[in-house]
């Protein structure tokens, strides 16, 4: 397997691959790694991946939720607002609002967790051309020291807004690009302001400006608007400018950029996912305005999705299962080059008026409901249905020790989940393989007394049962993504689902 690029969507999905014991090789063209801020947020359903791929912890040791916009007109502050306020953690989404952290630290982690799997990055090494046919890619790359021929099952193009893999698969890449439309964006250092907000001035007739400071550095992520015919030349001088012009203060000094860059809006997408084996993901795929903070994260799920389904078919699955990830994504794609469209055309005010951004943003509502993955055999689904992300909910073991259903979901395997005592002991009792790990999830008045068998799971305060709004005898499959793949009460539908999915499972 071969990872054409090494920003968040490559190296999560090279993280994904590596800890299934994946063959592959991961190279980027850049002789460093890039330490730019770019996108400086992972949205709840981003933070759930990450856990899954146990980088939770130093993602967010370098984070910061919930820091509010402080809106000025020149010196005066006009307030403070947090448009996640009312966001706070339940049983069933452990994150409820997003984590400001920049890209080059989320890059470090998954790069430090990466190399805990056994791979690393290959810098300075660039896709100079390559073929395929139905037994592979044959991939030609180039080093300082020379070229290299590299044989590979299959190829992901993670490179980027003007991906080099996109551009020779001959994928078009419609959409538009706001000429007119142009943000100075860079990370600086910055004296006279705190870091417990983020700085914004909305009224300038110039355009806005905003400061926000980046956790776990010493540095603020600096955006300003600026009009088509004003200089774009990102330099410390020029953003030092606007500053004194917009804020009106003089006590506000920048000083030891690490990052100035031009921005220029653009919405694009491609119309297809994959071309035979090679795949595209992230930027590579779509571009967004930065209203919102989805391309990261959109990228993180690109490579959460393709990730299982090329382990399950590296390991044996039909190929087939590789359909599904064109049909998975691309309209998710379309839906939140929508929404974050929408929210760059609407009136930035960096006030107590900042519109609260929607669920949708969060990318926990996201689903896969009426694929050809998503398979709800109830005559009644209810809330939750197949396509849906998995709830969490705390549970207990059979010994008592608490335990999340996150925890009973993390790894590359398959997880069934069992409700009630009596539910379908065969589905669950028959040998499974490693590739699915099966409980019964028992409510608490059902344990009482009763021998608790070692596979149960307590549902002790009933968030379980209420997550998932099933029935008692109720099957739910849920995938190694975290996505409910099958919700069933027939047994017998388990290892016939599987069988067109899993490698490993019922063989």
């Amino acid at each position: 397997m071969l990872i054409v690029g090494a920003g968040p969507t490559g190296l999560a999905l090279a993280c994904v691959l590596a800890r299934r014991g994946a063959t592959l090789r991961i190279i980027d063209k850049v002789p460093e790694y890039f330490m730019g801020s770019r996108g400086k947020g992972l949205q709840p359903r981003s933070l759930e991946v990450l856990e899954d791929l146990g980088a939770i912890d130093r993602i967010l040791a370098n984070g910061r939720f919930h820091l509010p916009f402080r809106g000025y007109d020149g010196a005066t502050v006009l307030g403070d607002h947090d448009m996640h306020a009312d966001r706070f953690p339940t049983p069933d989404v452990p994150y409820a609002s997003p984590l400001i952290i920049p890209q080059w630290r989320v890059e470090q982690i998954l790069r430090e967790r990466l190399a805990e799997y056994g791979g690393r990055v290959e810098l300075s090494t660039e896709l100079i051309g390559f073929e395929q046919n139905g037994d592979g890619v044959t991939a030609t790359l180039g080093r300082p020291d020379g070229t290299e021929q590299l044989a590979a099952d299959y190829m992901a193009g993670a490179d980027g807004g003007r991906s080099f893999v996109r551009k020779q698969l001959g994928v078009g890449f419609e959409g538009e690009t706001w000429t007119s439309e142009r943000m100075l964006i860079g990370d600086v250092q910055v004296d006279g302001l705190d870091r417990e907000h983020w700085h914004s001035w909305p009224k300038h007739a110039a355009g806005w400006v905003a400061l926000c400071p980046l956790p776990s550095t010493d540095s603020f992520q600096l955006q300003a608007q600026i009009a088509a015919d004003e200089p774009d030349e990102p330099t410390l001088e020029r953003f030092q400018q606007i500053i004194d012009e917009r804020t009106g203060r003089r006590d506000i000094r920048l000083h030891d950029a690490t990052w100035l860059s031009l921005y220029r809006a653009n919405v694009r997408m491609v119309d297809r996912y994959r071309v035979g084996r090679v795949f595209l993901a992230g930027d590579a795929a779509h571009v967004h305005s930065p209203a919102g903070g989805q391309g990261m994260n959109t990228g993180i799920q690109d490579a959460y999705n393709l990730g299982w389904k090329l382990g399950e078919v590296l390991a044996g699955a039909s190929g087939e299962l590789l359909d599904t990830y064109e049909e998975e994504r691309l309209p998710i794609a379309a839906e939140l080059l929508g929404i974050t469209t929408k929210l760059h055309r609407a009136p930035f005010t960096g006030t107590l008026k900042e519109p609260r951004r929607g669920p949708e943003t969060l990318q926990l509502g996201l689903n896969y409901r009426g694929r050809s993955l998503a398979r709800d055999e109830r005559d009644s689904p209810a809330s939750v249905q197949a396509g849906d992300r998995a709830p969490d909910a705390p549970c207990h073991d059979a010994a008592g020790k608490p335990i999340r259903l996150f925890d009973l979901f993390r790894g590359p395997h398959f997880t069934l989940l069992g409700f009630g005592p009596d539910v379908a002991a065969a589905a669950i009792t028959q040998r499974q393989g490693s590739s699915v790990h099966a409980y019964r999830i028992i409510r608490a008045e059902e344990a009482t007394g009763n021998a608790i068998p070692g596979a149960s799971i307590i549902d002790s305060a009933g968030h379980a049962y209420r997550a998932y709004d099933v029935a008692a005898g109720t099957l739910v499959l849920v995938r190694p993504d975290g996505y409910i793949g099958l919700i069933s009460r027939l047994a017998g539908s388990v290892p016939e689902y599987l069988q067109h999915v899993s490698a490993g499972a019922y063989s």
